[in-house]
């Protein structure tokens, strides 16, 4: 049985960078849960296990998360979103600029 090697520790500049690429996706609109966990624990150069752990989460619940699967609350979306300067909230869909018409604004 053969074991796999360790992966190299991110640099500092390395980790930088990836948490800068996550940002300018998100600020772009082009991050999207679930996909974003996978980005966001890799851009930290943690593991997935490492990932779960900082967090207070389980493995399978990162899995879970990954896939679309969980039902996470608002305070574990803050927690992950924390390290980036993100909030939990309501972002537009591509291409809509306005409310919809039959919105009303007072």
């Amino acid at each position: 049985m053969s074991i796999m090697p360790r992966k190299r520790p991110l640099s500092r500049e390395e980790k930088r960078a990836r948490r800068g690429e996550v940002s300018l996706k998100a600020f772009r609109g082009e991050l999207r849960f679930p996909e974003a966990i996978l980005e966001i624990w890799a851009s930290l150069g943690l593991t997935q296990a490492e990932f779960a752990q900082y967090f207070g989460l389980t493995r399978v619940q990162v899995i879970a998360l990954e896939k679309g699967k969980a039902n996470p609350t608002v305070e574990t979306l803050d927690k992950i979103a924390r390290p980036f300067g993100f909030v939990v909230g309501f972002v537009p869909q591509k291409g809509a600029h306005r409310p919809p018409a039959d919105l009303h604004t007072p």
